[in-house]
């Protein structure tokens, strides 16, 4: 089980991972614990995104995913899903101009086929804006499962071989990986879960084999620089030997 360790560990450290992937959650136990509606949680936990994404490209992080909206989400009350759309609605009309002033680039993965037009057009604006952007990648995983990920590749693969794009003997790990939603994407160096929980939830099953995973005890609203630098400094003092011996440093 991956360590867990409180958001006031340690200090900064200047070397950084290239990708951090973030599990945000803990939005409605936030909002309950101070007896405020679960609404209240998501629209603090957009602001805590703001700090965050701001922080990672002072440290120097090159590619920041946020899991932002499952593909289990749906199952949810439908207020709150109304809550949650608005609220992207908002971030993109709202914080898009300063993440393209900020040299930023959005990219999405998950599942776009059955979202509404306005949904998509929301995201699509954000991607096609930002895409000559060189600074922090900021990966949006919305209505994202990463089993059904393997699943649009497997099919994605099957059909390059069925059109003779792939030789069915050259099916081998690296080649599948580029069937992925993001294959021009490094896999996450270190993945963070807030609120305490401990599992991925389907969240970048393939990319996170060899992942650091940790698990800090702040619910997302509250999440700030000084949380994403104890991570950080946790990660540096993991060894990384990917199944060997020898540990690999740097990233």
């Amino acid at each position: 089980m991956a360590d867990t360790v409180h958001p006031a560990a340690a200090q900064p450290s200047f070397q950084v991972p290239q990708h951090v992937a973030i599990i945000m959650d803990g939005n409605g136990r936030w909002a309950q614990a101070r007896g405020l509606p679960r609404g209240e949680g998501h629209r603090r936990g957009v602001e805590a995104l703001r700090r965050t994404v701001r922080a990672a490209g002072e440290l120097g992080v090159r590619f920041l995913t946020i899991f932002s909206f499952s593909a289990e989400n749906w199952s949810r009350p439908a207020p709150e899903i109304n809550d949650l759309m608005g609220l992207l609605r908002l971030f993109v009309r709202n914080d898009l101009a300063e993440l393209h002033a900020n040299n930023v680039r959005v990219r999405i993965i998950g599942e776009r086929g059955d979202l509404k037009p306005d949904i998509l057009r929301l995201l699509d604006e954000a991607e096609k804006r930002t895409k000559a952007n060189t600074g922090l990648t900021l990966v949006v995983a919305f209505n994202y499962g990463a089993r059904q990920e393997i699943v649009r590749a497997a099919l994605r693969m099957a059909k390059a071989i069925a059109d003779g794009e792939v030789q069915f003997d050259a099916v081998k790990v690296e080649n599948f990986a580029r069937f992925l939603d993001a294959p021009d994407i490094p896999d996450p160096d270190l993945i963070i879960r807030t609120s305490g929980e401990q599992r991925l939830s389907n969240f970048l099953l393939w990319q996170s084999a060899y992942s650091e995973l940790i698990f800090v005890p702040t619910y997302w609203p509250d999440f700030d620089r000084a949380a994403l630098e104890a991570a950080i400094n946790e990660y540096r003092r993991r060894e990384r030997r990917f199944g060997g011996v020898v540990a690999k440093t740097g990233s």
